[in-house]
């Protein structure tokens, strides 16, 4: 790859906590003023010989992965990537990710955690707003050629290099299985060369904003450390746990909540899968000894239907169910237990930070009718009307939270973070909550235009500007559809332009040219004479979701 210029300094794009708040987090013990890489790497020799990762046949054990990962760390130094790179990262779930994940918290290299359905219209914006310089990527993957799109990317922006899992690693790429082998005799059995700070960022995450395509959340080690810790100490994990990670590994849930970081702090094993589908999912867990795992509700769904039809005997190990990223309904909740044999989570948080939980010995009712309460007692929390004024208990408002694991602002995103973030640093989640007399809250829906497909968000006004760019369309407006299995499904209303015809075939082919992510092409289409509007003239979706449940029947 071509030489790129180094890039800007993450720290001139970020939003540092105050620093009477920070020492705050440092007394109480929240943070711990140690990078993330140091926690699992103690973690690690703990426990050198006990199984770490599983993927398919391969078991690393914890002195293989934490060897894997220095290796690893060093062999990106040889490649130039120092401590303050960003490296966009869209891997599937394998242990190739968890070790180079690894890799990165080691050295102070920031992955930039894309999803395996991005695109080229997703991807382009995230290496060139993070001012990568590599990107991470599978060969192919459900038919679709990764490498050939990275290295397209790369010829466009400069990234510097494409580091690739696949049998057949074309030439000019880097072949990442190798990156992650185990250490050659001249690699340094422990990295000795920079590492990061702990009020330094350790990855970015992406929101589910509204606004366009995704932000980055920058999680630092401080706070990122303690999400997945405190994480791992409410849910119960030890050294016997043994986590499924079914869901996409880079989303927040799966990979620190407590996940794949806070099983490893724990001395528990990570089993990767590449599908939650309910016929391998449940052969793992019972060849594996699964003891937790986390799902969206779509996927609890189908693992109730699967259970109904053939039995719920393959899940006898597993202890803990977490559902998250999207409401579960009650009385699928109230389903889990006698079905599944397993105890119901819900866990209600977002990648900014605020995470809530069920407790483990909460009632069924409070664990089946609600979506959690705080996790840490460093969260803040108002809930308010449209005036910013606290409502009390019982009522129904928008979610304001700060706290120690919640950032103050988005990376580079001056303006969403005036809208987004309150000036003393509260940040405005776009979900309307109520919260009860004992604590916990009940997600009620949302104040932000935005479709939640099945736990993936996507923003309406990303989806209306793509139609936009079809020549056919005068106006449009993205909506959310209700749907059975996956909570909300895009719809579209459009008005035409006169004498032209548009079918729901034509936008998806358009949204196919674009290279956007397949789920947020829209799945109904209706063509009317105009958009219903507010008094003050402004498109109603309020009144276009009615009238499409009308037409849903």
């Amino acid at each position: 790859m071509s030489e790129a210029p180094r890039p800007t300094p993450i720290a001139e794009g970020t939003v540092p906590w105050p620093g009477d708040v920070a020492r705050e987090y440092a007394e109480r013990g929240w943070w711990q003023g140690r990078s993330l890489g140091a926690e699992l790497w103690d973690a690690a020799d703990r426990r050198p010989d006990a199984v770490a990762v599983v993927d398919g046949d391969l078991r690393l054990t914890y002195r293989s992965l934490v060897g894997r990962a220095d290796a690893a760390a060093s062999r990106l130094a040889d490649l130039g990537l120092v401590r303050g790179d960003r490296i966009v990262v869209q891997l599937p779930n394998c242990w190739q990710f968890v070790v180079l994940t690894l890799a990165c918290l080691r050295a102070g290299v920031v992955p930039v955690m894309a999803l395996p359905a991005h695109r080229r219209h997703e991807l382009a914006y995230l290496a060139e707003h993070s001012e990568a310089a590599a990107i991470a990527v599978p060969g192919e993957l459900r038919g679709f050629d990764h490498q050939a799109m990275a290295r397209e990317l790369a010829l466009e922006l400069g990234l510097r290099h494409v580091l690739v899992v696949a049998d057949e690693v074309r030439p000019g790429s880097v072949d990442l299985t190798a990156l992650c082998a185990e250490p050659d005799d001249d690699v340094r059995p422990r990295w000795d060369g920079d590492q990061p700070g702990s009020r330094e960022v350790a990855v970015f995450l992406l929101s589910g904003g509204t606004t366009g395509l995704p932000k980055l959340i920058a999680r630092t080690h401080d706070d990122y450390a303690y999400n997945a810790r405190a994480s791992a100490e409410l849910c119960g994990l030890d050294e016997d746990t043994v986590y499924l990670t079914a869901l996409p590994a880079s989303h927040n849930f799966p990979l620190a909540c407590p996940g794949i970081l806070g099983t490893l702090l724990t001395g528990g094993r990570v089993v990767m899968l590449g599908s939650p589908e309910p016929e391998r999912a449940f052969a793992v867990v019972a060849a594996e000894g699964v003891t937790v795992t986390a799902a969206v509700p779509a996927v609890a769904q189908r693992w109730l239907a699967h259970a109904d039809e053939h039995g719920a005997d393959q899940l006898a190990s597993l202890r803990l169910l977490q559902v998250g990223g999207a409401r579960l309904a009650d009385e699928v909740a109230r389903r889990v237990r006698p079905v599944l044999g397993a105890t119901l989570q819900q866990v209600f948080g977002m990648a900014e930070g605020l995470l809530n939980y069920t407790r483990l010995d909460d009632p069924d009712e409070v664990i089946c009718s609600t979506q959690g309460r705080p996790m840490s007692p460093g969260d803040e929390v108002r809930i308010v009307d449209e005036s910013d004024r606290d409502l009390p208990d019982g009522e129904p408002g928008a979610l304001l939270t700060r706290g120690p694991y919640t950032p103050r602002g988005y990376y580079r995103a001056a303006e969403q973070n005036a809208r987004a973030f309150t000036p003393d640093g509260w940040y405005r989640s776009g979900d309307v909550v109520r919260r009860r007399p004992d604590g916990n809250l009940v997600v009620e829906g949302r104040d932000k235009d935005m479709i939640n497909r099945g736990g993936e968000k996507i923003s309406a006004e990303e989806v209306e500007n793509l139609v936009y760019r079809l020549p056919e369309v005068a106006q449009v407006a993205a909506v959310a559809m209700p749907d059975a299995e996956l909570g909300e499904r895009v719809a579209l209303y459009v008005v035409l332009r006169p004498g032209a015809s548009l079918t729901l075939d034509d936008v998806r082919t358009a949204m196919a040219a674009a290279d956007v992510a397949r789920y947020k092409w829209p799945e109904r289409l209706e063509v009317v004479d105009e958009l219903l509007t507010t008094k003050v003239g402004k498109i109603d979706k309020k009144a276009l979701r009615e009238d499409l449940a009308g037409r849903l029947g």
